[in-house]
């Protein structure tokens, strides 16, 4: 079977619009590993300052200016995508220490976890294309990676 260039056209294009979609998405997984962030802290300073306020009083507006904080989004952690020859490392910044959080396959969209800061652990956890899994991945994808775990 030969390709004419027609063919070719069209297989390149979609190619690249499938490599920008995974791009969009990448985004989109960064944001929302931060809103799980901000989310998780609101939580633990509520809680601390339900706890707190019983044992020490003198916590109660640290924790207060904290959640006032986060709830205006800023925070301490920040995920972003690096691009690389064939990933999408999405690096987590705490603190000024940097991570490697997950990598994701630039042409398939495919999640690993990392194994390193140069290379992903063996076996795809999610794929980006998948419109199911994408949105299961917005939803329930945690700051400190626990849902990148085998199933």
């Amino acid at each position: 079977m030969t390709t004419t260039f027609a063919d070719y056209a069209v297989a390149t294009e979609a190619r690249k619009d499938i490599a920008t979609a995974v791009l969009g998405h990448t985004y989109a997984l960064c944001e929302a590993l931060r809103q799980n962030f901000i989310d998780y802290s609101i939580k633990s300073h509520q809680h601390a300052v339900k706890n707190n306020g019983i044992v020490d009083e003198s916590y109660v507006p640290y924790h207060q200016e904290c959640i006032a904080k986060l709830k205006q989004g800023i925070c301490d952690y920040e995920f972003y995508p690096e691009t690389g020859r064939k990933y999408h490392k999405i690096i987590m910044v705490a603190n000024g220490s940097r991570s490697v959080h997950a990598f994701i396959d630039k042409k398939t969209g495919e999640v690993y976890k990392s194994a390193s800061w140069k290379a992903p652990a063996k076996g795809v956890r999610y794929d980006l294309r998948s419109i199911e899994q994408r949105e299961w991945l917005f939803e329930h994808a945690t700051w400190h990676g626990g849902y990148l775990y085998a199933k």
